[in-house]
């Protein structure tokens, strides 16, 4: 029979599924002299409560669904996938209809959906977009001239090598954008989640200024153009620059108004400049196929002729640019317009297919145009002609001199092709398309539209790229430029800047310098897709999947290198620039190290050459000279014991392996919530160390588990570093015993020992009371009187606290009590420490204990070995009084220390005195006093000395004792140590290595 004072109460519902948490004590209803009794479904559903028990068997487990892997849902339809911690812990219940409610739940919230932005097909989106970029006013101006100067046949080799470049680009950048879903922000956004933030900051920066002024470049061409047509028709407004400056400013307006007219007019407006082009070539086409006219005959167009052909398919090599690479680099900017569509990426309805298919038949397009184009105009029109009519060979003027091919159709064009003073044909005219097409205008209809439409593209294209560059917060200041505006989150500050950037280069007029390093950044930005798709696919990681699957790293890594080569033959200078440029910027994201994490294949890349190095140095076997001290250092959360790792990462960073290891008790989660905080905060020390943690019921065995199983391969810690135990006269026998059973077991491993001690203690953690709002965990408490409970959290040391060992130290010593040989590691690690800057200034000085008699003898010995070494230790200090018996109030201070860990056998006999010293192994019998005389003395002795030698010291590092195992008192042992390091005022270190050679002075 359940308790009527028991409810439950909904907190989450997946499908039929719902988790309950009970509710003691009485209901509301109940409290107010409700009746009792079993409530309405209909009011349980509304409550969210049942007066039923669950259903344990009910399972909480979700069949796959799509909206759980999709990060970006409509409003009302985001689904969870239930948690491990929901499916162990919590309680699931179904009920019937349960999923018809959720769907009307669903639906109720999609009433008012958001308005769908404007999206784009692969056509209209990307293809028509590449297009009108890739044909610019080089295919109207500069193509006939460049295939006079290079001939056909080298013209043609000059386009398909172009266009080699630009299909290598196209299927890396179809790769690398079916890989997962495309957003917003064109290049920037594929090579910045394939490279990392680093690359793809520099890479989005520049984009996006070089976009900024492309678009004045192109509308300073379009405005050109309209001033000649004002010249030509006596309509100049003040003088050519300035007209050009006047045009140029109210195009770019003009422009700037149809962009922020919305995406969809934009796209409409480049669909009219299609057309038009694709008139002008119809236009042109039609010319070529007309007989010529004795007025073209005059300026070299005689039709299709086969001897034209043939003269045309060689180069003949005019002027400073007379050279396949000079005509290269004048051709290859036309085919940069291939990123056009891909840059809108976050208006298309479907980037991962919109951006291969559109990209891929634009670049085929384009070449086939280009290559038509140069072919019909090189069989038309001879190189050579000089536009005047009484130039016709006539049976008056005949010559037996006539050179060219002009001379076997009736004209002659001698005189200006031997002095080079032609003003026509295709080595000289650049208008030679108008000439030949059936109505000039429209060719002039072309270069407008042409120009005109790549101006449009690149002011579309810059402030979308930059707005996503400034979402990403990788740089400072930029952050103003990221609002959106409107449905398609227009990014109107960023038109606004794009303006200003663009109508300040159009006022200059002065692009010549500007116009190289544009066009080696757009070859910059090819290389880095190809090296992007290359480096994602030799990194093997499982996240790189792209369902495009034409494509290989090898011919992704040859574009790349080719695009890089391209840039320097274009304009060497330019390359360089643009390569500063991006390492400048490449150094201020790394130094930064912003908050992002993409999935980059450099991530994947650093995994597969830490893994592959951590295999390698398997095989590697040990050698003496490269030992290192691998530290596994029992620091608790790390910023509880902020000196103890302070200490360890002054010596092991950028040398050796760190691992900041914590023990829980086995209910204990809070190093599991607050793991990354631990990271950050040792990151933000500048401390290069890992972080473990293990739950345990006992101090020692979590030590001894972490020893074993820490690390990978080699890379596996060979010292323990522990903090002195400053309680252990108050603490429990049993924390006692695990504490010094742990150095044991250290040395049953064969790892060294290293104890730090600081004056005030290692551990400054403390506990503060905190206000917890039961309101955010019980939605009822908004109704009523806000709830509000007390916890207690322990807090760890500000990530800006200095420790002594962060700290600039003064010329202060550094003195080794070298006390026992242990196999070096008593004098690698102060010496790992002086090789700091902060400790650099220090002076290393080494005691030793020895006799008097001998004792200039053992200074010369030990001088000798440490030169040897080449550790720079160079003062040596012999203590034969170290030998002496110590003062008696010495003495007394020791008797009393250990008083109360004292047996006290009394008289009792040999059994009696056993089973006592099993009963409490911690405590020191008298034997244990006899036998360990000598020794205890020594060390009272030896605190002595200190005092006399290292009481202002910056560091003292002495010989960890040794005793046999289970033969000592863990009292007595503490003790002794308790001796020598009390009431000193700097950090003193204990160590002890595994008696092994850490240390050589032979080459091999």
């Amino acid at each position: 029979m359940e308790d009527d004072s028991q409810s439950y109460k909904t907190i989450f519902s997946l499908g039929p599924f719902k988790i309950r948490k009970v509710q003691s004590g009485a209901s509301k209803e109940q409290a107010n002299g409700s009746p009792k009794g079993p409530t309405p479904p209909s009011q349980m559903e509304e409550n969210g409560s049942l007066s039923a028990p669950p259903d344990y068997e009910t399972t909480m487990d979700a069949c796959p669904r799509y909206e759980f892997y999709a990060l970006s849902a409509p409003p009302g339809r985001r689904k969870v996938r239930p948690s491990l911690d929901m499916l162990r812990n919590a309680t699931p219940t179904s009920h019937e209809g349960g999923e018809k409610e959720g769907d009307e739940k669903d639906v109720e919230a999609d009433d008012e959906p958001e308005p769908e932005p404007v999206r784009f097909g692969w056509v209209t989106g990307v293809m028509i977009r590449c297009m009108l970029n890739i044909w610019g006013v080089i295919l109207y101006l500069r193509l006939p001239w460049i295939t006079a100067q290079a001939g056909i046949g080298l013209t043609w080799l000059i386009i398909l090598m172009s266009s080699v470049v630009t299909s290598i680009t196209g299927l890396s950048i179809s790769a690398i954008s079916t890989n997962g879903k495309v957003k917003a922000g064109g290049t920037y956004f594929l090579i910045s989640r394939s490279l990392g933030p680093e690359l793809g900051g520099s890479i989005g920066l520049l984009f996006s200024f070089a976009n900024a002024v492309a678009v004045a470049m192109h509308v300073v061409g379009f405005s050109e153009t309209v001033k000649d047509l004002l010249v030509e028709f006596d309509a100049v407004m003040t003088d050519p620059v300035n007209d050009i400056r006047i045009v140029g400013v109210i195009t770019i307006t003009v422009l700037l108004g149809i962009a922020l007219a919305g995406m969809e007019w934009e796209a409409k407006a480049q669909v009219v400049f299609f057309f038009v082009i694709m008139i002008s070539f119809i236009n042109y086409f039609i010319g070529t196929i007309i007989p010529a006219s004795e007025e073209r005959q005059s300026k070299g167009y005689f039709s299709y002729k086969g001897e034209i052909f043939l003269e045309n398919i060689v180069p003949n090599w005019r002027g400073e640019d007379g050279s396949f690479f000079g005509m290269f680099s004048i051709f290859f900017p036309s085919a940069t317009g291939i990123l056009a569509g891909a840059n809108i990426s976050g208006d298309l309805k479907d980037p991962a297919v919109a951006i291969p298919q559109g990209t891929l038949m634009a670049i085929f397009l384009t070449t086939l145009t280009y290559l038509a184009i140069a072919a019909t105009i090189g069989a038309c029109v001879i190189r050579d002609a000089t536009g005047s009519l009484n130039d016709t060979i006539t049976a008056t003027n005949i010559t037996g001199d006539c050179v060219g091919l002009g001379c076997g159709y009736g004209w002659n064009f001698t005189e200006c092709t031997l002095d080079g003073t032609c003003k026509y044909g295709l080595a000289n005219d650049y208008q030679t398309m108008s000439m030949v097409s059936a109505f000039s205008p429209l060719i002039t209809a072309g270069i407008f539209a042409a120009t005109l439409s790549s101006a449009l593209a690149c002011l579309v294209s810059a402030p979308k790229v930059f707005q996503c560059l400034c979402q990403d917060n990788l740089y400072p200041v930029i952050g103003f430029f990221s609002k959106g505006y409107g449905k398609n989150q227009e990014p109107l500050r960023a038109y606004a800047l794009t303006y200003i950037l663009a109508i300040a280069f159009i006022l200059i007029a002065e692009l010549n310098t500007i116009a190289p390093i544009i066009s080696n950044f757009f070859l910059c930005s090819y290389a880095l897709i190809n090296f992007s798709c290359f480096h994602a696919t030799v990194t093997n990681s499982p996240g790189w999947r792209p369902s495009f699957r034409y494509f290989s790293r090898w011919t992704a890594l040859f574009g790349s290198i080719v695009s890089v080569v391209i840039m320097f033959l274009l304009t060497w200078w330019a390359a360089l620039i643009v390569v500063g440029i991006i390492v400048v910027s490449l150094a201020y994201v790394t130094y930064k190290k912003p908050e992002a994490n993409w999935g980059s294949s450099v991530q994947a890349g650093t995994y597969n050459m830490a893994l592959s190095n951590a295999v390698n140095l398997i095989n590697v076997e040990d050698h003496v000279k490269n030992f290192r001290p691998q530290c596994l250092v029992l620091s608790g959360p790390p910023n509880f014991r902020p000196a103890l790792v302070d200490f360890v990462g002054a010596f092991t960073k950028g040398v050796s392996l760190m691992i900041c290891g914590n023990m829980l008790e086995l209910q204990d989660t809070s190093s599991a919530d607050d793991y990354d905080e631990q990271l950050q905060w040792m990151s933000s020390r500048k401390v290069r160390a890992f972080y473990s943690y293990i739950t345990t019921t006992d101090l020692r065995i979590g030590a001894r588990n972490l020893m074993q199983v820490s690390g990978l391969g080699r890379l596996k810690p060979n010292t323990l570093i522990l903090g002195y135990k400053n309680n252990w006269q108050t603490d429990t026998p049993h924390s006692l015993e695990s504490y010094v059973g742990t150095i044991h077991d250290c040395f049953d491993l064969s790892a060294g020992v290293c104890v730090l001690r600081m004056r005030d203690g290692l551990d400054v953690s403390r506990t503060v009371k905190a206000q917890v709002n039961m309101g955010f965990e019980d939605p009822e408490a908004a109704l009523g009187q806000e709830k509000k409970r007390e916890a207690f959290k322990v807090i760890g040391a500000d990530k800006l606290l200095e420790t002594v060992f962060q700290g600039k130290q003064k010329k202060k010593n550094i003195d080794i009590y070298w006390l026992f040989d242990d196999g070096g590691l008593t004098l690698l690690i102060p010496y790992l420490l002086t090789r700091r800057k902060r400790w650099s200034r220090c002076k290393v000085r080494v005691f030793i204990s020895g006799q008097i008699a001998n004792a200039e003898e053992q200074k010369e010995d030990i001088q000798c070995l440490l030169s040897k070494f080449r550790l720079g230790f160079n003062e040596v200090v012999v203590l034969p009084e170290i030998m002496w018996k110590p003062e008696e109030t010495s003495i007394k201070e020791f008797e009393d220390l250990i008083a109360p860990f004292r047996l006290n056998e009394g008289q009792r006999g040999q059994e009696a005195v056993e089973g006592m010293r099993k009963d409490a192994p911690w405590k020191v019998t008298d034997e244990d006093l006899r036998v360990y005389k000598r020794k205890t003395e020594q060390h009272i002795r030896l605190h002595e000395i200190l005092q006399d030698h290292s009481r202002n010291a910056a560091l003292v590092v002495m010989s960890l004792p040794v005793v046999r195992k289970g033969a000592c008192p863990s009292s007595l042992y503490m003790a002794w140590l308790e001796t020598v390091s009390k009431n000193l005022h700097p950090p003193v270190v204990f160590i002890r290595g595994n008696q092994q050679d850490v240390l050589t002075f032979y080459c091999q």
